[in-house]
């Protein structure tokens, strides 16, 4: 069954077309990730799905009562006391004419938001953007969707969240209904999705399965093309030659030739040429000392609450260090910590020695929105350097798929990816020996993050790393640290995979010690109350107990003779032709006997023990 279906969709963003004679379909069940290049309209597709936008041209056909929730990148918020009462204004709960389902709306908005972490009488000025994120996640899944919507769930989302979104997705949204993701987390579309969407140059094109298949799928038609192209292009600039000759084509009067070159012409003209790819060069400046900075007994408290204790870590050159863990949690402030930007309470710091440091920040703090994206990059000059090679600011931005139009553009004007490319483009036009990067993953399609990952992993120097990224984890980290729930902090070698083993080796460990110390305060407390019983007791049988005791192993007996009739009787051969009516009084009885025996047996040792106390 389709829930949604476009066919020949058209959409231009000014003179640039998003969508090119599209055609797509969303069958009930699916699971679908949207994958593509920053700006080729991967959020204008999900705004078409969602109703918020209208095609320019082509037809989209929903089922009738469709229900279809929308989640933005950057969700809004009606201004309200507290985030459940921001909640209920977003997702219209008062406007139902249905009491009991916006009863149940609200119960389950409830649950989710516990799920995910979140009081739901936070107020809503203090909430994060994470925090406000998995508020408009829960409101999805608590509206219970037919067709969920997502742009960039992931973002602004630690870990832990992220693994508990997964967590959802795979286990509670029901199998019938279908989502639409946009994400450039490598691992997320790993786990949860089974059909990638490729918007590319206009074009949506379906692969199935999950990403990494995609990857596979991709790669081998990206070779195809390739191929396909050269022929195609040798072709043509022979018959370019031979037409530019010109007296030997009107001599032979080929003209079967001549509108075979007409035709390449067009076709070369139509040819959608591939959106360029980030061009990543890193100028690791002077070699620093060989230890980047040795911190010994280091501890931080902010208020009642103890962010590192008792630290012992060294940093060695070319050593990329990864930093795990939920927001909130330290990393910021232990990566001050490492560059001397802030004292700890206790314990020493020692940088090393010619440290060149640039700094990845998340909040983009570095950029000046009122400067333009030269002024930004090369202040005062045209040229850059980078690496030992001069170049000229136009063709250094071209590197980061900014066309030359656009250097003059303000920061302001650029979008979240293109902030980000920005950022790294002003970074890397200068030396440095160590990298901060705070979440350098934030707004990037995949193939840019890629290109960073690459680039990183040959990066001889040092970076010190921030990511909710599990997969840009794995393939840069070559050191992690992360925290427990103390303040105590571990490092081994590897990234988020080494970390999810350690800790779930950990969780497990931890669990069988406490199982075992519950089981131990178990039984002792059983001790105990035993002795209080004994101690309480009183002396002597009453004569009502007395008689009971004497009677007992007689009941008993009887019973046990029964019991052993039954089981004789059930293993006669002709037992399976009685009526099922009288086989089932037969099981029935058995299990009343069984019963009966196990609360005799108990009561006799009690009057026992009671007894024996007495004498």
């Amino acid at each position: 069954m389709s829930f949604v279906m476009m066919m020949e969709g058209h959409l231009a963003w000014g003179d640039k077309p998003l969508l090119d004679n599209a055609d797509l379909t969303v069958e009930a069940g699916q699971r679908i990730g949207l994958i593509g290049r920053n700006g080729t309209g991967k959020s204008s597709l999900l705004k078409v799905l969602a109703g918020i936008e209208k095609l320019d041209g082509g037809e989209l056909h929903t089922q009738n009562g469709l229900h279809a929730v929308y989640v933005e990148q950057e969700p809004y918020f009606p201004e309200a006391p507290t985030v459940m009462d921001s909640l209920v204004l977003r997702g219209k709960l008062d406007e139902l004419p249905d009491e009991k389902m916006r009863w149940q709306i609200q119960s389950r908005l409830s649950e989710f938001l516990h799920k995910f972490g979140l009081d739901e009488n936070l107020d809503l000025k203090k909430a994060s953007g994470g925090e406000k994120k998995k508020a408009a996640l829960a409101l999805a899944f608590a509206l219970d969707a037919d067709l969920l919507l997502l742009d960039e769930p992931t973002n602004h989302l630690d870990i832990d969240a992220i693994r508990q979104l997964e967590n959802i997705i795979l286990n509670e949204f029901k199998k019938s209904r279908s989502f639409v993701t946009i994400t450039h987390d490598r691992a997320f579309l790993n786990r949860i999705v089974d059909t990638i969407w490729e918007l590319d140059r206009g074009v949506v094109r379906s692969y199935p399965g999950s990403f990494e298949a995609y990857q596979r799928r991709k790669e081998e038609e990206l070779a195809a093309e390739d191929k396909a192209r050269a022929d195609f292009d040798k072709v043509w600039t022979q018959e370019e030659a031979w037409i530019r000759r010109g007296i030997e084509a009107r001599r032979t009067r080929n003209e079967g030739r001549v509108r075979r070159l007409e035709q390449m012409r067009i076709e070369r003209e139509q040819r959608r040429d591939r959106i360029g790819k980030i061009d990543l060069n890193l100028d690791a400046g002077e070699r620093s000392g060989k230890v980047v900075a040795e911190l010994e007994g280091v501890s931080k408290t902010f208020g009642d609450r103890c962010l590192i204790k008792d630290l012992t870590l060294r940093v060695m050159r070319g050593d990329k260090l990864g930093l795990l863990g939920p927001n909130g949690v330290g990393k910021s402030t232990l990566i001050k910590i490492i560059l001397g930007q802030m004292q700890p309470d206790s314990g020493t710091v020692k940088l090393g020695t010619n440290l060149q440091i640039a700094y990845f920040d998340q909040l983009r703090s570095e950029l000046d929105p009122t400067k333009t994206l030269q002024e930004t990059v090369s202040p005062g000059s045209d040229w850059v350097e980078v690496g030992g090679v001069r170049k000229h600011v136009i063709g250094y931005l071209g590197e980061f798929l900014f066309p030359p139009h656009r250097v003059n553009v303000k920061v302001s004007s650029l979008s979240g990816g293109e902030r980000n490319r920005l950022l790294l483009a002003k970074l890397f036009a200068k030396p440095a020996n160590l990298l901060v990067m705070d979440e350098p993953t934030n707004d990037l399609d995949i193939e840019s993050i890629e290109m960073l990952e690459a680039t990183l992993a040959e990066y001889p120097g040092t970076v010190l790393l921030v990511t909710h990224d599990r997969s840009f984890m794995d393939n840069v980290a070559t050191l992690t640290i992360a925290p427990d729930k103390d303040g105590f902090w571990t490092s081994y070698v590897g990234g988020y995979e080494e970390w999810l083993k350690w800790r779930d080796k950990k969780g497990k460990e931890e669990q069988k010690a406490a199982e075992a110390a519950a089981a131990a305060e178990a039984a002792a407390q059983a001790e105990k109350a035993q002795k209080t019983r004994r101690r309480n007791a009183k002396p002597g049988l009453s004569y009502k107990e007395n008689k009971l005791l004497q009677e007992l192993p007689g009941q008993i007996e009887a019973l046990e003779n029964r019991q052993n009739e039954l089981v004789e009787l059930m293993q006669q051969p002709s037992y399976g032709s009685k009526a099922p009516e009288q086989i089932r009084a037969d099981g029935d009885e058995m299990q009343k006997i069984a019963k009966e025996l196990e609360e005799k047996y108990a009561l006799w040792e009690e009057l026992e023990e009671k007894q024996s106390l007495a004498n």
